[in-house]
């Protein structure tokens, strides 16, 4: 019974995880984007979220590696149990596939906020890797604690650029009410959604990764990332 709860608890934890990397570096190729259509010529800021963009890619690679070790595919998990997801859904009002990027970015107001909702959660994910570095679970999987460590290691870097972008223009830092969102979503996905899919016993596995449309090239530039009004 404990080494079958171990297993479910680690299938949990690395499908949700797998899907918060993927929609991550997904997220940022849009910013990218949209900071090349307006500020071309920042090539700092704009080299530091293409590391921050590879560091999630290369997340999302080595939990694919250690499903496809396992010979399992990842437990299938929505939007709903997306950090970025949720915050953005908030501070929006409108889910990430539907945000318009290079409007958000093209606002100062709007990116503002933004650069608070990146900041905000990669914070929180460093803090809750911390936790998860002293779990017995995840340091009774070798591979798994390796990740674990390479993710806390890379994770100061996520949310520095825009720390430092909202600094370097006199803008403020995030607020009580915006940390307490923060709060909400992640105490709403750790004591309710995560138990949830653990005793849900029709929780079904992905059918393909979710990278695998993107062998299809598309042409580049922010119109074909971001949503029409």
């Amino acid at each position: 019974m404990l080494e079958w709860f171990r297993r479910r608890y680690l299938d949990v934890v690395g499908s949700i995880y797998i899907y918060n990397e993927h929609r991550g570096y997904t997220a940022i190729d849009r910013v990218i984007a949209a900071v090349r259509e307006r500020s071309p010529e920042d090539s700092e800021l704009i080299k530091r979220i293409e590391r921050h963009r590879a560091d999630e890619r290369k997340h999302y690679l080595m939990f694919r590696r250690w499903f496809e070790r396992r010979g399992v595919m990842p437990l299938r998990v929505d939007r709903s149990f997306g950090h970025i997801d949720r915050f953005v859904e908030i501070m929006f009002q409108r889910p990430i596939a539907q945000l318009h990027t290079y409007q958000v970015v093209s606002n100062n107001a709007l990116f503002e906020r933004l650069c608070r909702v990146i900041s905000l959660t990669e914070k929180r994910g460093f803090r809750q890797v911390e936790i998860l570095l002293t779990n017995r679970f995840i340091l009774s999987d070798p591979v798994l604690t390796r990740i674990f460590k390479i993710i806390h290691r890379d994770e100061p870097s996520h949310w520095s650029p825009y720390d430092e972008w909202l600094e370097a223009n006199a803008k403020r830092s995030a607020l009580w009410w915006e940390r307490a969102i923060d709060s909400f979503i992640h105490s709403e996905l750790l004591f309710i959604k995560l138990p949830f899919l653990f005793l849900n016993p029709w929780a079904v596995r992905c059918v393909q990764w979710a990278d695998a449309a993107e062998q299809m090239k598309l042409p580049g530039g922010p119109a074909h990332l971001m949503t029409a009004s």
